[in-house]
């Protein structure tokens, strides 16, 4: 039996499952996801009521009626046929296209027409000369129709300018369905990979996203969303859906435009800043929302996803992201892309990659080199994040370490006493805003504990670690009420104790 997966047509033997046809594919599929299974060709097509006619002048989108089912049936068995047809004719009130063959039967009555009403007429009567014909204007005449609700299929809702431009020397070059949401409403939202497919199913396992090379960095934003292939959806509407593990973490405005059907946007300013969308309908240019890419593939999937769904995504290109590879791998996987390496910092093959210049993936693309910043693989510091014990701050945490976008973030030390066994690293106390008291110590902090200085006292956002148990001061040196574990060190914390003010410490999470 012949089905499609990810739009390929594969032929599997009867009674063959969604697993057997992912094996066959090499389908991109993370098991947690969802897949979206269309029953076929046929049922999906009459969910289809948008339909875009091209022509050399431009587009002309038509919807079809609701009261004329017997015309739009014939419609969509038949639309294929007026491809490369020519405009046989246009005058001030209308145009004209085709003839094809139909197995209408016309009428001699004399029918009134609306501007943007779209009918089927029989030329001369005879249904061996159906044409499609479009009112630029209100009409009254005799035009062969059909008796069913006057030959009215269809009205125009798109492209009216272009049928002011078209002459009798243009065609139509091509006829397409328009997709949109309630499309694809009677599609499967499926998880059981044992589901048995039958003669003609769609399969979709993945969304493919095209980043937008306008702006750079809304994309890396989209990357650090991605995790293992998916993303986890937090809000679904008619509209959109939205994923909001990113929120509050904002960025420049970049490219802007509208957002048509399949645009992946990032909301760069108000409330909901860091959040990001991807449109199942058009909606009108926003100035707080950039565009990031353009889903090209998958649709299918974004369209019937709910709150609590995860989607397996993946973007061409890729991100370029060497940092935490070694030097030599950093190389080896730059030379894959023709990507020149420049090494700096510690230049041996097994030095750890803690940084790289140009930041992001859209400029590497464009320059074609990167700089790669190396340092000894033992002085990078590993933690564990309290995520649960302590959300606020562990937030807080990633966003100033850049863990939250990046594998190795960094932290600048503010001043280390060395009598004392502690260090202190710079904050942000923007960010640092409304961190309330959330898993205080209560009778002992140990050594290696980070810890974060709560709104309660003056130099809130502080982070800080000890270097020996303590039972009077958090990492911070503030009393316990004042201090927010956040989480600790699982790496010999002496390379930080070495350190002085001003070092730059990099880090990864557990």
């Amino acid at each position: 039996m012949l089905v499609k997966v990810n739009g390929e047509e594969i032929d599997l033997p009867e009674k063959s499952t969604i697993k057997d046809a992912i094996e066959k594919t090499n389908a991109p599929y993370n098991p947690k996801s969802i897949i979206s299974l269309i029953k076929g060709t046929k049922e999906f097509e009459q969910n289809i009521t948008k339909y875009k006619i091209k022509t050399p002048k431009g587009n002309i989108i038509i919807e079809l009626v609701s009261n004329a089912s017997e015309l739009t049936d014939l419609w969509r068995n038949s639309y294929l046929k007026f491809e490369n047809k020519k405009i046989r004719w246009t005058t001030s009130n209308e145009i004209a296209a085709g003839p094809i063959v139909t197995c209408l039967t016309p009428s001699t009555e004399e029918f009134r027409y609306r501007k943007g009403d779209v009918i089927l007429s029989l030329s001369g009567f005879s249904n061996e000369s159906t044409h499609l014909i479009i009112f630029k204007e209100d009409s009254t005449g005799v035009y062969g129709v059909p008796g069913i609700n006057q030959g009215v299929f269809a009205k125009v809702v798109g492209g009216k300018r272009t049928l002011n431009d078209l002459t009798s020397d243009d065609r139509i070059v091509e006829i397409e369905g328009v997709i949109e949401r309630r499309s694809v409403t009677d599609s499967s939202n499926i998880s059981d990979l044992n589901t048995i497919l039958s003669e003609g199913n769609q399969i979709f396992t993945y969304v493919l996203v095209e980043p937008n090379q306008d702006s750079p960095q809304s994309v890396e934003h989209l990357f650090s969303l991605i995790e293992d292939d998916t993303i986890k959806v937090d809000y679904e509407s008619n509209s959109f859906i939205g994923f909001y593990r990113m929120e509050g973490l904002g960025k420049d405005s970049e490219h802007s435009t509208m957002r048509k059907r399949g645009s992946v946007t990032l909301r760069n300013t108000g409330k909901g800043i860091g959040r990001i969308y991807i449109y199942r309908e058009d909606r009108v240019q926003s100035p707080a929302h950039t565009i990031v890419g353009f889903v090209r593939s998958g649709m299918e999937l974004i369209d019937i996803a709910n709150t609590g769904d995860f989607i397996t995504v993946k973007t061409d290109p890729e991100r370029i992201m060497a940092m935490s590879m070694t030097q030599k791998e950093a190389k080896e996987f730059l030379a894959i892309q023709n990507i020149e390496q420049i090494r700096e910092g510690v230049l041996d093959d097994d030095a750890l990659v803690v940084g790289q210049d140009p930041t992001t993936t859209i400029d590497i693309l464009k320059e074609k080199k990167v700089r790669t910043m190396g340092i000894v693989k033992d002085n990078l510091v590993s933690v564990n994040i309290y995520d649960e014990d302590a959300p606020r701050s562990s937030l807080y945490f990633k966003k100033v370490t850049n863990l939250i976008e990046k594998p190795i973030g960094t932290l600048k030390i503010h001043f280390a006493v060395a009598n004392m066994k502690i260090s202190i690293f710079e904050g942000n106390s923007k960010e640092a805003k409304g961190l309330v008291p959330e898993n205080t110590p209560k009778d002992k902090v140990y050594s290696g504990t980070l810890g974060i200085t709560n709104m309660s006292r003056k130099n809130v956002g502080l982070i800080g670690v000890r270097f020996e148990d303590n039972s009077e001061y958090g990492p911070t040196a503030e009393p316990f009420d004042g201090t927010n574990i956040v989480g600790k060190i699982t790496t010999d914390f002496e390379v930080l104790a070495k350190l002085k003010d001003g070092d730059m410490v990099y880090l990864k999470e557990n």
